[in-house]
Parts: structure tokens; sequence; C-alpha cells
């Protein structure tokens, strides 16, 4: 298993990063928030791109580049929902051209006329009110369901571009051949890993802001990243930084290989990730000082991104207990 990235990789790296400066600059996430701007068009940019085709877990490695890049620049589209969420729960449905999400909780089915209907509610959807289809894990198995035939609802949080809604599906017939045929425990392994890399990107945008913010400040007449307190902060920073995202790869890594410790490498970069965000954060705030706070320094879109990614799919206590758990039985064993 290689950890650096061939040639290849690092052509595709420089091209995704050039392409999200250019469609996702930091001023269309302000006009999303502030002036209410259609992704709609960077969503397409993207389709444009190939980026909505890396659904093939073979592709895991170009998909963890996207998602880095996408979490640095704030992504106001459905692509994480789409590419983690749906796809891999739902293989060959759906286009290139549509979003989907997936509803992991909250639903039942019970078999009728053949088919099955779907009844409950699912809350905190990932881009629930935006998704063309959703793909529903229950008890009876996984089902792809168009979005038309339920109803969603925003509900607000945390991070102004984030979209979360509750979704409610009420008697809602589906037949055998809806059925997406995925292994819920594996696609979720790709949503973990998914959200660690958005987290990771997100605290990497932090840390290019402080750097050129302690840069450019400067108190008794030098720049204040001069100051040995200063640069021990941003230090702990970017190790942070380089260990979330040295985890994260591996986990992509033992996707694109089917490797069987992909569970566990899933659960190990979340928890980092998590861990990671609060440190950036907090040291980050710090370091800009009161205007850090502000509604006009871009750090608010990171800081909001990463910390609402550590509430979803589990937080780091969760995973650190799972992966104590899995060390445990392993030494038993």
């Amino acid at each position: 298993m290689l950890f650096e990235f061939d040639a290849e990789q690092r052509l595709w790296q420089d091209t995704v990063r050039k392409a999200v400066l250019k469609e996702c600059p930091p001023a269309l996430v302000r006009a999303v928030v502030d002036d209410g701007a259609d992704p709609a068009p960077l969503w397409r940019a993207y389709a444009d791109l190939g980026w909505t085709e890396l659904t093939d877990p073979a592709d895991a490695v170009e998909l963890a580049i996207v998602l880095e890049e996408l979490g640095r620049a704030t992504d106001p589209t459905p692509y994480l929902a789409t590419l983690t969420r749906f796809a891999p729960l739902a293989p060959g449905f759906g286009d290139p051209g549509q979003s989907g999400t997936a509803v992991y909780e909250g639903v039942t089915a019970r078999p009728a006329d053949g088919g099955w209907v779907l009844d409950g509610t699912a809350r905190h959807v990932l881009d629930g009110d935006r998704a063309d289809h959703f793909a529903v894990v229950t008890d009876a198995g996984v089902f792809v369901v168009p979005a038309a035939a339920a109803t969603a609802v925003r509900t607000p949080v945390l991070d102004p571009v984030l979209h979360l809604a509750d979704v409610t599906f009420e008697r809602v017939g589906v037949g055998g051949s809806d059925r997406g045929g995925a292994d819920p425990d594996s696609a979720r392994d790709i949503a973990l890993t998914g959200m660690a890399l958005t987290m990771v990107g997100a605290c990497r945008r932090a840390l290019d802001l402080v750097l050129d913010h302690v840069r450019g400040r400067r108190q008794f007449d030098a720049p204040i990243g001069s100051f040995q307190a200063v640069q021990h902060k941003a230090a702990d920073m970017h190790v942070a930084v380089e260990r979330a995202r040295a985890l994260a790869y591996f986990a992509a890594l033992t996707i694109a290989e089917d490797d069987p410790r992909r569970r566990l490498a899933a659960s190990m970069a979340k928890a980092s990730a998590g861990e990671c965000q609060a440190l950036v954060f907090r040291n980050a705030v710090q370091l800009f000082g009161a205007m850090g706070h502000t509604w006009e320094n871009d750090l608010q879109f990171a800081v909001k991104r990463a910390k609402a990614g550590e509430l979803m799919l589990g937080g780091a206590a969760e995973h650190r207990a799972f992966i104590a758990e899995h060390a445990v039985a392993e030494e038993i064993a």
C-alpha cells in the first residue's frame, strides 16, 4: 500500500485545486449565505468536470482529493452527500447530473401487495431538502426513493451553507426493483471517510488563514508570527492537520483496495478529524483575536463546516471507543 501520491494523483490534485479556486471562491460562498445565490450552476460545473462520476470504490483516493479541496472551500453543493452517502448505497441508480443522499435511520419497511411500504421520519438528513433521490436504509434492505415521494423540511444549523432536513415517509410504496443492493456497513465507511476529509479540508483553510494573518499583523514593530507563543500554536495546528489528513487518506486507500481494515480506518479518520478541529479552531480564534469572531472574517465558514462535521456520523469520543473495543477484541483473540 503506497502512502505517497503518484504522478497522476499529484496532477489530479493540482487540477482539482485550481478548478475549486476558480469555480468556488470565498466570494461565491458569501453570496450563497448573504444573498441567497443559487449553487446549482456550481453543481453542474462539478458534473461537467466529471467529478460526480467518481463512484467506483477504486477511485476512492481521487474522490478523497476532491473532498478535501471542497471542504477547504466550504462547498455549498450536495456533492458530499451524493458521492459519499447516496452513491455507495445505490450503485447504478440515478445519473451524474442528479443529487442524492442517505437516510440511515428512522424509517421502517413493511411488506404490502408484493412490494414494500416505507414509514417514518429521519432527522438531520444531509441535503435532505435538495436531493433528487434518497437511499433509505431499513431492516428489510436499502430502497431508492425519488425525493418527490417524501416530505423534507430544512432545519437550521450552525453552518449557514450546510443543508440538513427532517425527511418524512408516509406510506411510500416501493418495489423490489428499487432495492439499492449495497452493504450499508461498507457504505458507511465511505461516508465516514468523506466527512473526515471534508473536516480536514476545513481545518487546512483555517490554518492558511491564520498563517496569512500572523505574517501580516504587527505588534511591537514586528509581525506577530515572529513571537514564539504564536509559532507554537501554529505548529500544533499544522501537526494536527497533517495527522488527521494522513489517517483520512489511509482510510481512502483501504476503501480503494477493499482492505479488511477499512472499517477501523474510517473510525480512526473520523476520530482524528474531530480532535483536529477542536485544536485547530481553538488556536485559530485565539490567534485572530476578536476578529476571529466577526462575520466579515472567512474563518467562520471553515469553523462551522468542521464543527458541524464533528456532530455527524458520530463524534471523536464515539469513534475512539470503537477503536478501543476493536483493540481489546484483537488482543483477546
